[in-house]
């Protein structure tokens, strides 16, 4: 099984709700009849705080999408399929890791995933080799980031390379998901019990991200996130 990610540009004119209609609704179902043996998508809908967005990009995603395939040698199908119904899409093959598996709230399928749902994508920092990176981020980082956020679900995807032209060159995607509450409440989604702990925790966290991240590169996007298949 291959994990494929799709990262999507909405046409102009398509308004959030009709784009996410498509998304869920027909080409979902396409994608599944095509051969997808696991469907995510994420979005970033007016259900979404995008108050809390980083991005360097002229015209910012408008989601994402997780296709599992037995091969990823089979994709062409499922790319026309979101070629018609997207402005542009980037493409990636990746290795997946769920550090934390959300047993706390799971929904039925096609359903939106309460709370706050964010996704990275990180580059290399150039002052550090791959192998080096992969140890600060999945040796060192994961467990600072699960003991320091509320998080409860927490998946990495490592790329393998990109599959379509012009495809930003990301290292990783890394899917987080915290209660509502960790939107607007930094205790909440610092899992912190005491302003002491706040201010542990932040400075644990950011020391730790400066270790490995390249923030002139960072996009971080909250999405609304809908598993339609698993």
């Amino acid at each position: 099984m291959e994990k494929l990610i799709y990262v999507v540009w909405k046409q102009d004119g398509a308004s959030p709700q009709s784009f996410r209609q498509e998304m869920l609704g027909g080409t979902a179902r396409q994608l599944i009849e095509l051969g997808a043996r696991g469907l995510a998508v994420n979005l970033t809908d007016e259900l979404t705080v995008q108050g809390m967005r980083i991005t360097q990009m002229a015209e910012p995603m408008a989601g994402m999408v997780s296709i599992w395939m037995d091969t990823a040698l089979r994709r062409g199908p499922l790319e026309a399929a979101l070629a018609r119904v997207t402005k542009r899409f980037a493409g990636y093959l990746v290795l997946e890791s769920v550090p934390i598996v959300n047993t706390k709230h799971v929904v039925s399928p096609g359903e939106r995933l309460p709370g706050l749902y964010t996704v990275a994508f990180l580059e290399k920092p150039d002052f550090l080799t791959y192998d080096a990176w992969i140890e600060r981020w999945q040796g060192h980082h994961t467990q600072v980031a699960i003991e320091t956020q509320s998080t409860f679900l927490y998946i990495q995807n490592v790329v393998v390379r990109a599959v379509t032209r012009e495809a930003s060159p990301w290292t990783a995607i890394v899917e987080e998901a915290f209660p509502a509450e960790a939107a607007t409440d930094p205790m909440v989604f610092y899992n912190a019990d005491s302003p002491r702990k706040l201010a542990d925790n932040q400075r644990r966290m950011i020391e730790s991200c400066e270790k490995f991240i390249d923030f002139t590169h960072l996009e971080s996007h909250p999405m609304s996130a809908y598993v339609v298949k698993s």
